[in-house]
């Protein structure tokens, strides 16, 4: 098949963020398949320009197409929302060519609604199925992170897009694995939603290794420094743990939050809350192995009934150390893995006290709850794996058994 997988956000691992889009094409592509990623030319922030855009170039061993779009400082920003419909508005100028093959199907991402709708008009046009990927549920986003109210022009516009899109997509894919009952209910058809989690490529991360020893327990977190990311849980938990001279917390990341939580964290004197830059994929195995357990807070937010699944979980379970995660939501892969220990969102003394019993740990425990977490993700979120389950979503897209629903 010739499939064009569009997200905005997408990248190769030579950059910071998720790299979800590049595994599963590699996988793909490994799989006899013709991939195209179509990719805004900056980054998710706005920092960096990859590209100056416009045609197809092969990126770490994954063709790109990277389309022009303005550049942007802020999440939240009127330059990013102007950034966002320039990536539609590109979409829609999109022809195939020598260097682009004609797709047979197209999957559209949201990280945005805008991108999943530009790449449903790009399959209408073309008469391919259009495939559609939720990443996040819009605008329940934005009104559970408290942003807009519900009756803000944007909310009503985006929930118009995203009835449309249920409606229209063949096949569904989502990263969330209770997300069907919110499609049906909003005119998705049942039986259409596929889980796809986001996983892990095991060639890329180190064998398992104990950490390195020393009096000091570190913990890491690794990822956005965002509203959702509720790390201010996490400094309220340093705090507790200001009388623990063993435990070292790192952050590992960038985000709009981040100042302001370095800010407070100097302020407040948490001299143990270290802050670092981000890290790109390709280097951030080699980074998190120094961690003696990792940290994950979650925010309670009704959006997680859904599920979660970010990828620094993956991440985690991967290099072998126990992870303290802190979240109600719908599934729980530190739980599943039975890698770790969970408390409550949004409660810091039910989370220092998970990460002070961690460090109580003796080094042997730690190392088997580690390594449950390695075998659980080897097991169930290899990318070779999941690339074959996304395979057989879009085989159906384009060829439908015979008397299914189309």
């Amino acid at each position: 098949m010739k499939i064009w997988i569009v997200n905005h956000y997408a990248i190769p691992p030579s950059q910071t963020g998720g790299t979800r889009h590049y595994s599963l094409a590699r996988a793909l592509i490994a799989r006899g398949h013709d991939v195209t990623i179509v990719a805004s030319n900056y980054t998710y922030m706005g920092g960096q320009l990859l590209a100056t855009g416009g045609e197809r170039v092969e990126v770490e061993g994954v063709p790109f197409l990277w389309l022009p779009t303005p550049p942007y400082e802020t999440s939240g920003s009127v330059k990013r929302m102007w950034n966002n419909m320039m990536f539609a508005r590109g979409l829609l100028g999109l022809e195939p060519g020598p260097g682009l093959p004609r797709p047979d199907v197209i999957v559209g991402s949201s990280p945005h609604l805008l991108a999943a709708w530009g790449a449903e008009r790009l399959a209408r046009r073309f008469d391919v199925p259009f495939v559609l990927e939720i990443r996040d549920v819009w605008p329940q986003s934005i009104l559970d992170l408290g942003r807009i109210p519900p009756w803000h022009p944007v909310v009503l516009f985006f929930a118009q897009i995203e009835k449309h899109l249920y409606r229209r997509a063949v096949r569904i894919v989502s990263l969330l694995p209770a997300v069907e009952a919110h499609v049906v209910a909003k005119g998705g058809r049942p039986g259409s939603v596929t889980w796809l989690p986001n996983g892990i490529d095991l060639a890329m991360v180190p064998a398992l290794a104990a950490p390195a020893s020393g009096e000091t327990f570190t913990l890491y977190y690794a990822g956005s420094h965002g509203v959702a990311n509720d790390l201010d849980t996490l400094l309220d938990a340093a705090v507790v743990l200001r009388d623990d001279p063993r435990i070292a917390i790192h952050l590992i990341g960038g985000g709009p939050e981040k100042p302001r939580l370095m800010a407070r964290a100097r302020d407040e004197g948490l001299t143990r809350v270290h802050f670092e830059d981000p890290v790109p994929k390709a280097q951030i195995y080699a980074r998190l192995a120094q961690a003696d357990g990792f940290v994950l807070p979650v925010k309670g937010l009704a959006l997680y009934q859904h599920g979660i699944s970010p990828n620094k979980i993956y991440d985690y379970l991967a290099l072998g150390r126990p992870t303290v995660i802190a979240s109600n939501s719908a599934n729980n892969p530190i739980a599943d893995a039975g890698a770790g220990l969970t408390v409550a969102p949004g409660d810091p003394a039910a989370l220092a006290a998970a990460i002070r019993q961690l460090a109580d740990l003796a080094p042997a425990a730690r190392a088997t709850l580690g390594e449950s977490g390695r075998r659980y993700v080897a097991e169930h979120h290899d990318v070779g794996r999941l690339a074959e389950r996304l395979e057989a979503v879009l085989r159906e897209a384009v060829e439908p058994p015979a008397g299914a629903q189309p």
